[in-house]
């Protein structure tokens, strides 16, 4: 049975220009039957979200800011949320935003047996996106040449994909080996599925597309410190990948 999904979308927080590829991200992960958006839809910056919220049919949610200065859309969000939660209607959430205030709110829904989902740019706080089962930066999800994004006043050029790409550090390089060597067998071979498990539970934001890979064995096989090997199921009806750390 496929999980029901809420998504809760911080409209001040998350640009426009990446909501179709993130419903489709999203869809990966289960059935998104609550989409709701938050903002002061009086508010002109946010009116370039009124194709994309009709398109996707997510349903804006009106919350005016009462107090100069405070963000009345985060309370909102979260009251949505947790009123869902006791509903039971859904198996996990889906909190887009690049704001730490919502770092309370994942760890509570966790606390619950909850899958949370975490989408959100680059420059989010750390201490929401270990909150998160899965931490996915929404800049990998597409690219947008020659875009402006006045909402929040960033210019979105040619080349932008390719500035996203992280470098794989030493401590990348690291977390990779470590994780191989938590789940191998005693010749020091590994499940590649069993090693991607672990490292999203060990790092929620994780992920080979933040290396510029869509998958995580051409990342492995592309550094030199890793072996993989191919081998064939029992059935004989596909590959499985493993991998061991270089002596």
């Amino acid at each position: 049975m496929e999980n029901n999904l809420a998504v809760l979308i911080d409209g001040d927080n998350i640009p426009s220009a990446y909501v179709k590829e993130m419903m489709e991200e999203i869809a990966k992960y289960g059935n998104p039957t609550i989409k709701r958006i938050y903002g002061d839809w009086t508010k002109p910056q946010l009116s370039k979200w009124k194709n994309v919220l009709l398109e996707n049919a997510i349903n804006p949610i009106q919350q005016y800011g009462y107090t100069q200065g405070k963000n009345a859309t985060d309370s909102a969000m979260i009251i949505d949320a947790m009123d869902i939660l006791y509903s039971n209607k859904v198996q996990g959430f889906c909190l887009v935003s690049s704001d730490s205030d919502f770092t309370k709110l994942a760890t509570r829904l966790r606390e619950s047996g909850l899958n949370v989902i975490g989408i959100g740019e680059k420059k989010t706080p750390e201490p929401f996106i270990v909150a998160c089962d899965r931490f996915i930066y929404i800049e990998i999800l597409g690219s947008h040449p020659k875009q402006q994004e006045s909402e929040n006043n960033v210019e979105v050029d040619k080349d932008k994909k390719k500035q996203n790409v992280d470098k794989i550090t030493p401590k990348v390089l690291n977390l990779i080996s470590s994780t191989i060597s938590d789940v191998a067998d005693e010749d020091g071979w590994a499940f590649l599925g069993d090693v991607g498990g672990l490292l999203q539970k060990k790092q929620p934001n994780f992920d080979s597309r933040n290396y510029g890979f869509q998958k995580l064995t051409p990342m492995i096989s592309s550094i030199s410190n890793f072996e993989v090997e191919s081998r064939e199921n029992q059935n004989g009806r596909f590959k499985l990948i493993y991998v061991r750390n270089r002596a």
